[in-house]
Formats: C-alpha cells, structure tokens, sequence
C-alpha cells in the first residue's frame, strides 16, 4: 500500500517545492547584501544577513501611506461584503421564496465570472460618476468581486446549523434577531473568519482595478501598484525590491497562522454543506 501512494507523495512534494520555492527565494533574497545577489554562483542561504534593504523598503516615499491605503480599502470592503452576505445566506438558508434556486444560480454565475470581465465597465462607470482616483470606487468595486463567493459560504455553513437550534430559544421567548446573534452567530464563527480571510486576501493582493481606477491620484494607490513600479524607483535593487514584496506578504501570513484552525474548518463546512 505504501508503494503504491509513493508516486502519488512524489508528486505532492513536486507541487510544494514548486509552489513554496519562490516564496522562500523571496525572503532570502531580502536577506542577502547587494553583492551576493548579484554574485554568479547562487546562495540558497544568506551567508552575510543584513536587514538594510528592509530599511530601504520601510524608507521609500510612499510605503506607508500606500500601505494604509491597502489595509483601509481590503478591510472595509470585506465587512461590507461580510454584513450583506449574512443577510442573503441566512434568506437563502433558512427561508423558502420566489426566485431562491434563480437567486442562487445567479450567485454561482457570478462567482464563476472572471474579475477580469468586469474592468472595463467598471472603469466607465467609475468615469461617468466622477469616481475615477478615489479609494472609495477601489472598495465598491472588492466588495462586488468577493460578494459572491462570502454568500456561497456563508450558506454552506448556515445549512449545517441545524434550525432546531433556533427554535428552541424562540420557544424559550427569544426573538429571531435575538436567537440569530445568541445562537447561530457563535456558530458561524469559523465560517466568517474563512471568508473575511479569502476576502482579504483577494482585495490585498489586487491589482489590475487599483491599476485601472487610481491613475491622476498617486496618494491613493496600493501596495500592488507601488510595488510594480518600485523597481522603477530603485533601478536594479533587487533586495529593496524583494524586501519590501515580504514586507507586503507578512499581515496575511500573519492573520493565517493565527486563524488557520477555524479557517480550515469553516471552509470545508462551507464547502459541503447546504
């Protein structure tokens, strides 16, 4: 039975390699004084570590007031997205209307959609508006993006709280609101910690809409932005360049290791039930 899973394992550990390598190659390159990354023969560890392009990433103009345009528009956009998409999970879960299996296929559509669809409308209805170069069109338009898969969750998760629960502290006087926050809420906890994550991250790492809608004001880009025209700024400092992507990839890294339990168990719930 073990050689028989044996090519099976060879090819995940193939696919790991391939996948986590340039991650790793990123943050030793950060590492590595200017001399040795551009030496011939290739380091696979810093021999001589120095944090300085670190300090000339944290230095460069922009870097903080980019990242606070980041953080603001990744995180407004995933509450919005995570309040609304309560509400139309629990209809879809819990109640029975009109149009709720068209509903959902409509959902399913629009999650399967390309972002890549929707930049050009989005664009000329941000020109017609007057919404061009303003963070508050970057955040409508991440909101949109993440919408449907937080709702396709959400329901998924909400399916598997039996609605016994519910009933029973209404029969014990609470109300629906009331049951909901008391009851369902605590439950749903890993699932809107699994979402928020997947959101986060869709609005941290995007680039193409913050590249197309920020194009006059240059205070409200993003990190995405900055960082594809930091080697512009920097000529050939690949270090700086490499340090300040690390940089970039910390506070997901960081809020994944800390929520990784309750983020694996609310995906697979959300995925295999309702």
């Amino acid at each position: 039975m073990k050689l028989r899973r044996l090519p099976l394992n060879l090819a995940a550990l193939g696919v790991l390699v391939v996948s986590v390598f340039p991650v790793y190659w990123m943050a030793v390159t950060a590492f590595k004084p200017t001399r040795d990354i551009h030496a011939d023969t290739p380091q696979f560890l810093p021999l001589h570590p120095t944090l300085d392009h670190f300090r000339t990433a944290v230095g460069a103009d922009g870097f903080l007031l980019f990242w606070r345009n980041s953080l603001l528009v990744s995180v407004t956009a995933v509450l919005l997205a995570l309040v609304v998409a309560l509400l139309a999970a629990f209809a879809v879960a819990r109640m029975r209307w009109r149009g709720r299996k068209a509903f959902i296929l409509m959902v399913f559509i629009a999650q399967m959609a390309p972002w890549e669809a929707l930049l050009i409308p989005m664009f000329i209805i941000a020109r017609d508006t007057g919404m061009l170069d303003k963070l508050s069109m970057l955040t409508l338009v991440y909101f949109i993006v993440t919408l449907p898969f937080t709702i396709v969750t959400l329901r998924g998760f909400l399916a598997a709280i039996p609605a016994e629960l519910e009933e029973a502290a209404q029969m014990d006087g609470a109300s629906r609101a009331v049951a909901f926050r008391r009851v369902v809420l605590p439950l749903l906890a890993p699932g809107l910690m699994s979402t928020s994550l997947f959101g986060f991250i869709t609005a941290w790492n995007e680039f193409a809409f913050a590249n197309a809608l920020i194009i006059k004001n240059q205070d409200d880009r993003t990190l995405p932005v900055w960082l594809s025209s930091f080697g512009n700024v920097f000529g050939t400092d690949w270090g700086a360049t490499m340090a300040a992507a690390s940089l970039f990839m910390v506070p997901v890294l960081l809020i994944f290791l800390v929520l990784q339990r309750r983020v694996t168990t609310g995906f697979i719930a959300g995925a295999v039930k309702g």
